[in-house]
């Protein structure tokens, strides 16, 4: 079966269609992993998409935050702001869609899905600290995990040996193909489509090839159209927050301006 697996859209419209371009014919089942909504300037319409194309769908914190299911105390600044012109901005159906959504962790055809972490749905997965414990717990060969915004992941060799998983971008598109061994654990972040992190703004999504015997991973990540971000203020890689204006905002540059860097990382959503 070969499966889309998309992370942390963030209401970006554009950044959705252009992945949904790129991986067309090449993938039979499409799966969500949180985070549809916050941020970016078309809530409405992203739900609407992913809901007609998408399996499974698991929420995210800023599902939970936008529809009501949790307040936004622990956001920085700029993710209180866009919850709450999100909130204003969502139909009535679509907010009890978002409030319907399961949380993770969710075992779907052999693997996880999960928006934070297997043990924690909004915990971030950064690093050692996090990755090592999970993936010595972990109940299926692999977790498909989101939330941070960064395309890679963490495994465990067959011989134990921890390693991370870095993607580096190319100009064709594919940034990087994992085969999964069959001793082998992994904890794997398709990247967000809507508001990458890692320093590619490009939007991040991946293909899982995936069956009984094997696993087969193709981490993906597109340019943006120039001409739309400038000209609409938004575009398939970074999204404005219609509530500060049209002009797009930089996330990291954001937090530096406001020393939010320095917070702990629930405060980073």
């Amino acid at each position: 079966m070969r499966y889309l697996i998309l992370s942390d859209i963030h209401s970006n419209l554009e950044a959705l269609e252009k992945c949904l371009e790129l991986a067309e014919g090449k993938f039979d089942e499409t799966l969500c992993l949180g985070d549809l909504v916050g941020y970016g300037p078309d809530p409405n319409a992203v739900i609407e998409r992913v809901r007609s194309l998408a399996k499974v769908i698991i929420r995210g914190n800023h599902d939970k935050a936008c529809s009501g299911l949790s307040d936004a105390a622990e956001f920085n600044p700029l993710a209180r702001l866009a919850t709450e012109w999100t909130r204003q901005r969502l139909t009535p159906e679509h907010i009890g869609f978002l409030r319907s959504l399961p949380q993770g962790p969710l075992v779907f055809d052999g693997f996880q899905m999960v928006h934070g972490a297997p043990i924690d749905e909004d915990e971030y997965v950064l690093g050692p600290g996090q990755a090592l414990p999970a993936l010595r717990n972990l109940t299926t060969q692999a977790v498909f995990f989101g939330h941070t915004h960064y395309q890679g992941g963490f495994l465990l060799t067959p011989k134990g040996r921890f390693q991370s998983i870095r993607c580096q971008g190319k100009p064709d598109g594919l940034t990087y193909e994992l085969a999964f061994e069959e001793d082998g654990r992994y904890l794997i972040n398709p990247g967000s489509v809507g508001q990458p992190r890692d320093g590619d703004w490009r939007a991040a999504f991946c293909h899982l090839q995936y069956g009984p015997a094997s696993g087969r991973v193709l981490s993906h990540s597109i340019r943006p159209a120039g001409d739309a971000e400038e000209n609409a203020g938004r575009g398939p890689s970074r999204c404005a927050h219609p509530a500060a204006g049209t002009r797009p905002i930089n996330p990291r540059r954001f937090l530096q301006r406001n020393n939010i860097e320095k917070l702990p990382a629930s405060k980073l959503d």
